[in-house]
């Protein structure tokens, strides 16, 4: 039983380890990206309009909800509150059984 517990813990943070790395190549893509579109906007017209900030803006949406994906910034519905759900679900079944 102890084993199956190391590994499952093991599981679920090398499942966490490999979402955080999913999130910082997200973020290390969008600064790339971003920095080469004002780049090309200054170039193309020396920010008389600066278009390269609607594409910062919805790709920067995106970065936002990945950030509270990954590292659990949901006070609502978060992984600890599934954690108490699921717990709370278990138990409760687990007394119906007892019942039955």
């Amino acid at each position: 039983m102890e084993d199956f517990s190391k590994e499952n813990k093991y599981l679920r943070a090398r499942e966490r380890v490999e979402r955080i790395k999913k999130f910082y190549s997200n973020l290390t893509s969008y600064v790339i990206v971003i920095s080469a579109l004002a780049v090309i906007n200054y170039l193309t017209n020396e920010w008389r309009y600066m278009w390269f900030l609607w594409a910062a803006f919805g790709w920067g949406i995106g970065i936002v909800f990945h950030a509270i994906g990954t590292f659990d910034l949901n006070p609502f519905f978060g992984r600890a509150w599934e954690e108490r759900k699921i717990k709370e679900l278990m138990k409760d079944e687990d007394e119906i059984k007892r019942w039955e």
